[in-house]
Formats: structure tokens, sequence, C-alpha cells
């Protein structure tokens, strides 16, 4: 079993690009598409990409995934915890709660 690790790209998926102009006329049904869909858009001026507006939740959930990536023990944990997956070292629920409970 492939372990795939999540890109930037795919981490917020663009949902499209709209001028400035156009963002500041529909800008609360425009909020309320991003919360409601968890997605973002960049907004244009002059046709170059400026800005992208997300949902707080997709920018909590950002800086979240920086923070972690940022830490090297918890990289470390991770590196070795994906090693163990693609080996095929896998622990049910039972052994990993059991031993904590002990």
């Amino acid at each position: 079993m492939a372990i795939k690790m999540a890109t930037q790209r795919e981490l917020i998926e663009l949902a499209g690009y709209i001028p400035v102009s156009k963002a500041k006329n529909r800008l609360l049904s425009l909020i309320r598409e991003l919360e409601q869909n968890q997605e973002a858009v960049a907004l244009t001026r002059d046709g170059v990409p400026a800005a992208v507006l997300l949902s707080v939740d997709q920018y909590r959930g950002l800086i979240e995934t920086i923070e972690l990536l940022a830490d090297p023990r918890t990289m470390r944990s991770l590196k070795r915890s994906l090693k163990q997956a693609v080996d095929g070292k896998w622990l049910s629920h039972g052994e990993v709660f059991d031993k904590e409970s002990s």
C-alpha cells in the first residue's frame, strides 16, 4: 500500500479566480460560498493573482499544518510513522490504546 502525502497544491484547491472589483460587489455571497464549500478563491488585480480569500476554518487548518510541519520533533515522528506504514508495520487500535492505559 502506497502512502501519499498531500502537496501544498492539494491542501487548499483554488475554486477559481475573481477580479477584485467583482469580489467587492458580491463579497457577502462569496464568503458564504467559501464557508459552505470549503473552497478558496484567488482575487486578481489587472488579471494577476493578488490575494487569496478562504474560510476561517481553512485558514486555521493551514496555520495548524504549518506549525506541525515546522516542529522537528513532530516531523521525525511523522516520518517514522510513514516509514512504518510503508513497511507494513501496523498496530491495531487495541495495541495502541491498551499501551496508553497501562
